[in-house]
């Protein structure tokens, strides 16, 4: 059966109901809109979840930097382009080394002080000076027979002892300094230094007695500042020069 209402008679009426407000074409049926909705797919479902940005390991990070240095230079500039190490942030300079390079001796200590700090370069306040006289009891210098690095290239903040976080993020460097040092014998100044190379501490048992790091004999020492609070271990710091002099001379 034709309806009685044309075109015209349809859009008037259609017209005058959005007019009132209406907004949905009514069916003839009702509809359950939570049925609807409980069967419209899930946004959560259908939507691929974003990848997780993978951590960093710093110690990763150190380990690929440092195999890719071949030359001292080169590692320098590796440490220089580290950005994972905190210490880097209030330190003025990057202590990296001094001395002779390629020398025999190879002397590691922990980490820049004050004078270090303003200096770039390891040893060089009391300390320091200690270290040069008493290399020099044994005919050894910084400037022709002796290598001085650190554990750790930055200062940290009041001279505190670094952390177990720091020296592992620093020990690929490390290790790679002295791969390329090529030295004949390491002498470790502390207990951050026996920690980082032999990975134990207790530098008055350890003292005295040779060991060994990346296969090389490893003589433990109490670290020069040390001494100078403490005089009357020099005895010991003096035995074990000649134990060093002694094994330089292939005695």
């Amino acid at each position: 059966m034709e309806s009685a209402l044309d075109y015209h008679d349809v859009r008037a009426l259609l017209a005058w109901q959005m007019e009132l407000g209406a907004t949905d074409a009514i069916g003839d049926l009702p509809v359950n809109r939570y049925e609807l909705q409980a069967r419209l797919p899930k946004a959560a479902a259908t939507q691929a979840q974003p990848a997780k940005p993978k951590e960093i390991d710093p110690v990763d990070v150190a380990r690929q930097m440092a195999r890719e240095a071949n030359t001292l230079e080169t590692l320098y500039n590796a440490l220089a382009q580290f950005e994972h190490c905190d210490l880097k942030k209030g330190a003025r300079n990057l202590v990296f080394a001094d001395g002779h390079p390629g020398a025999r001796v190879m002397v590691v200590g922990e980490a820049p002080g004050r004078d270090e700090d303003i200096a770039g370069k390891p040893f060089v306040g009391r300390a320091g000076q200690l270290l040069d006289r008493m290399l020099a009891a044994i005919g050894l210098s910084r400037k022709d027979s002796v290598y001085i690095a650190n554990v750790l290239p930055w200062r940290p903040p009041q001279n505190r002892d670094p952390l177990p976080v720091e020296i592992a993020m620093m020990a690929p460097f490390l290790e790679r300094h002295i791969a390329l040092a090529e030295p004949d014998i390491l002498i470790a100044m502390g207990n951050i230094s026996c920690d980082a190379l032999l990975g134990k501490r207790g530098i008055s048992r350890m003292r005295g007695t040779w060991h060994e790091a990346q296969g090389m004999p490893v003589m433990p020492m109490f670290h020069p500042a040390y001494l100078l609070g403490q005089p009357l271990q020099k005895r010991a710091a003096w035995s074990d020069l000649l134990a060093i002099k002694a094994r330089l001379d292939g005695v």
